[in-house]
């Protein structure tokens, strides 16, 4: 480790004890910094790494609901408000009963650099609860959504933090946010949340955006290194929206995608999986994976095994952080992957990283590659700001256009640093680059 950095990872680890996921996110990024840091002193002197590394703003919360057999139950809720140099605090709400202060920090650190590589006003932020809709009844989950905006709304705003969903917050759950908002302030401020309705100021494509926005950004770097997705094998993790989006979308480009996976195991279809399937399993019957067999028998199910075991020519972890660590990222070398494209927040693990870096394999980081979700979602902002709805060919447009710019801002970056084709590099640099020198533009 370069001793430029020592110094603020040791001030993350003694403020932030115990809290893994977030040491590690500072660490991949500062690492990458260290070439940013010698060359603009003025950084270093101004304290912009110390401001950077401490959120503005830590909301911890109780979140009390009552369930169906009529006993208290008591959630905790957090909202962290990393950085608001380029605009309004931006991220995701999620609930899971993994969720704690750390990987809320981990997230909302991670989005401030997201954020940025987007090119849109929105600063990074992040918030969530311990709660886990899964197994709960619709009136539980509204009861306890409206428990947490009661909370919530004091420290949000269209000109202020402008939260969405992510795991375990979808359609069902920001609308009861949304109704809980609009009955307290008595007024319709639909910009305030976004992953709304279509019906009622949600914007078309954001279903689909993360996973569309990934293949997007993978399309250009395999152009950038005389390759393309048409015929290549392609085994993604995961089976929620942004898996099943990011599938359709490789598919659309003659990708072959024999693997998906949820939580409990994988399945393995050598003919191509059918998303329509996948989708009817998943969307429709809210059902685990295991079930496409009984639809393809010539498909197979592995109960808890690793997906990253399938040879493949482009990998696309989209369920988890810590998806890939360095025993699943050789087993990939090893059967032939040449690109890794990350759905997931930090999917791969520090020392997965490396490997891949180590052996050459192009891969495209999280926090640029999935930035496709946040993006659409400040499209729905600036729709919300103009009272219009886009048709979807629009919003995909804009979109393409968007996640393009992207690759083309982290190829430039990691060019201009001596790090060509480390595009891991480069998405750290980029993004750290517009919201550093905004903070230096206005001062302590």
């Amino acid at each position: 480790m370069s001793p430029i950095i020592e110094k603020y990872i040791e001030i993350v680890k003694k403020r932030n004890p115990g809290e893994i996921e977030f040491h590690e996110a500072v660490e991949e990024v500062l690492e990458s910094l260290v070439p940013v840091l010698e060359k603009h002193h003025e950084f270093v002197e101004n304290g912009i790494i110390e401001r950077l590394i401490e959120p503005e703003r830590q909301i911890t919360f109780a979140v009390p609901w009552i369930d169906d057999n009529g006993k208290v139950q008591v959630n905790r809720g957090f909202r962290v408000q990393f950085n608001s140099a380029i605009g309004p605090y931006k991220g995701g709400l999620r609930f899971h009963p993994s969720v704690y202060i750390g990987i809320i920090k981990f997230l909302g650190f991670e989005q401030i650099f997201k954020n940025s590589l987007t090119g849109l006003p929105i600063g990074g932020g992040k918030g969530g609860a311990d709660f886990d809709p899964k197994g709960k009844s619709e009136r539980e989950v509204m009861r306890f959504c409206q428990s947490f905006m009661t909370e919530l709304q004091r420290h949000i705003g269209p000109d202020i933090d402008v939260p969405a969903g992510d795991i375990g917050v979808g359609g069902r759950e920001i609308g009861y946010l949304f109704g809980q908002y609009k009955r307290i302030k008595g007024n319709f401020q639909n910009g305030v949340l976004t992953g709304k309705g279509i019906g009622w100021g949600g914007s078309l494509v954001r279903t689909q955006a993360t996973g569309y926005g990934i293949i997007y950004f993978v399309r250009e770097m395999l152009k950038a290194n005389n390759e393309t997705i048409k015929n290549k094998k392609v085994v993604i993790s995961g089976s929620g929206n942004v898996a099943i989006y990011a599938c359709e979308k490789a598919q659309y480009y003659g990708a072959k995608v024999v693997a998906m996976s949820d939580s409990n195991g994988y399945i393995l279809d050598e003919d191509g999986i059918k998303l329509d399937t996948v989708k009817k399993i998943k969307e429709v019957e809210r059902k685990r994976i295991k079930e496409y067999v009984k639809y393809h028998t010539n498909a197979k199910y592995v109960e808890g095994g690793c997906i990253w075991e399938i040879p493949c020519d482009i990998a696309l972890p989209c369920a988890t952080q810590n998806d890939i660590n360095a025993e699943s990222a050789q087993k990939l070398i090893d059967n032939g992957v040449f690109a890794v494209g990350e759905g997931a927040n930090m999917p791969s693990t520090i020392e997965a990283i490396k490997l891949f870096q180590k052996n050459n394999i192009l891969l495209a980081p999280a926090k640029a590659a999935n930035a496709g979700g946040v993006a659409t979602s400040a499209l729905e902002m600036s729709q919300n700001s103009m009272r219009l709805s886009w048709t979807a060919e629009e919003v995909d447009a804009k979109l393409d256009g968007i996640m393009t710019n992207i690759f083309k801002t982290c190829d430039k970056a990691s060019k201009e640093y001596g790090m060509p084709k480390n595009y891991v590099a480069g998405a750290n640099i980029a993004g750290f680059l517009k919201v550093a020198n905004a903070m230096m533009a206005q001062g302590v």
